[in-house]
């Protein structure tokens, strides 16, 4: 038997729910999709600018989920784009 198709937006939506679990402070994505206003336009408003995470955690984060669903590599810049200028979480910065 065939193994389903994931979409593209599932697996997004995967980066995005475990990127949010590790955030500061840590949230459930799909609460905050539920619990979101909505504009004037119809779109719904996560405030993700009220939660941060480092750099090197989103990124590994994203690398293994696309290393999980074997997206190649000239995919990749795509899902990362969407998920950098998405509703990602501000970048936390590490001073060293």
């Amino acid at each position: 038997m065939r193994k389903k198709k994931i979409s593209d937006g599932d697996i997004l939506l995967e980066i995005y729910r475990n990127v949010y679990a590790v955030s500061t402070p840590p949230a459930d994505f799909d609460e905050l999709m539920a619990n979101a206003e909505i504009n004037s336009e119809g779109q719904k408003v996560i405030r993700f600018m009220d939660y941060e995470c480092e750099e090197a955690v989103m990124q590994g984060i994203l690398d293994q989920v696309l290393n999980k669903h074997k997206i190649k590599d000239y995919r990749r810049k795509q899902f990362s784009f969407s998920f950098w200028l998405g509703c990602s979480p501000k970048t936390k910065k590490i001073n060293t």
